[in-house]
């Protein structure tokens, strides 16, 4: 249900907590409404900070400083997802994958990010694991060096089509140095451009609730001129926040051939339940641009929309991490 072979386009869940991958996630991927999932710094800071599953490995772990205590952890969850997708891409190389971020702090070290992906992926050691790079400076560095090693790769908290085409060169490049077949994603954030704009655009009579979409078709139009079939789109962040929208709103107007839709468990189960099923209509490159002419006639920055966007990502994660660790000793 999650997979539409004939447009190689794939839904996966954002989302990873033990209890879930012991019960629900492998149901979700036996029914066949997901090919894959995801993780972040945010999501394992609500998962171990609020599941007692975590518990006893926890006290085990006490001797320890607390960013060896959280990877001991996430890698554990890492490492059992990775366990039950990889039947997945056994069938499609594409699919089965799991991602797992590094240190969010360093997203301003390509040297570092590099040292440290190698390690993650090193440590789990199963061929459908992802390492997640943010998409800054150093990380287009990160992500080609990567790559290049055959490790695959999410490039993440992308907003701008400057930045997916940043990502794209690099992992195109990356990909092909390594003489493997190796996979990347890059991940363009959806709804947090509607909650941040919508107000704004409502003021001076405009739709609201397409900024995200039009933006996010815009990357992927960018994306797919690289030619590499190795690299998709993931769409990201694309849960809905409030109840003016249908709740599956994000995942129904993605579904595009070569691309992936990572959502929220409760976004996924409101898309098995009355979402729709077949592919969206394409919208071109052309009347992407167009709306973009709009906005600007309307005065909209969209360089400063992107700047913020990527600033308050940047530091949410690095929040959530500092947080998470600051939980950790007892």
């Amino acid at each position: 249900m999650g997979l539409k072979e004939d447009i190689n386009y794939s839904l996966w869940c954002d989302f990873i907590e033990r209890d879930f991958l012991e019960n629900r996630f492998q149901e979700i991927i036996k029914d066949g409404i997901i090919h894959g999932a995801t993780s972040n710094p945010a999501i394992f800071e609500s998962s171990i900070t609020s599941s007692v599953a975590y518990k006893q490995q926890l006290d085990m772990l006490q001797a320890n400083n607390e960013k060896t205590i959280y990877e001991e952890l996430a890698l554990t969850d890492i490492k059992r997802a990775a366990f039950l997708l990889d039947n997945l891409n056994k069938k499609n190389s594409d699919d089965g994958f799991i991602s797992i971020e590094v240190d969010p702090l360093l997203c301003d070290d390509a040297s570092a990010t590099i040292d440290e992906g190698i390690r993650l992926y090193q440590s789990i050691n199963a061929d459908n694991v992802m390492i997640k790079v943010p998409a800054t400076q150093a990380g287009y560095i990160a992500m080609r060096e990567l790559s290049s090693r055959g490790i695959h790769v999410n490039a993440t908290l992308i907003f701008s089509p400057e930045q997916a085409i940043n990502c794209a060169k690099a992992l195109d490049e990356g990909i092909k140095d390594s003489n493997k077949d190796t996979k990347a994603v890059i991940s363009v954030f959806v709804s947090r451009f509607d909650r941040l704009m919508d107000k704004e655009l409502s003021q001076k009579g405009l739709q609201t609730s397409k900024l995200g979409i039009m933006n996010a078709i815009k990357c992927y139009h960018e994306v797919n001129k690289f030619e590499n079939s190795n690299i998709r789109t993931l769409f990201a962040s694309t849960g809905v926040k409030g109840n003016e929208l249908n709740p599956s709103y994000y995942i129904d107007n993605l579904i595009y051939p070569n691309s992936v839709n990572t959502a929220p468990l409760a976004t996924i189960e409101d898309w098995v339940k009355d979402g729709k099923k077949e592919a969206s209509p394409s919208v071109s490159e052309v009347e992407c641009d167009k709306y973009f002419e709009t906005l600007k006639k309307e005065n909209i920055d969209m360089k400063k929309v992107y700047e913020k966007l990527l600033e308050d990502g940047l530091e949410a994660f690095k929040i959530s991490f500092r947080d998470l660790l600051s939980k950790l000793k007892h």
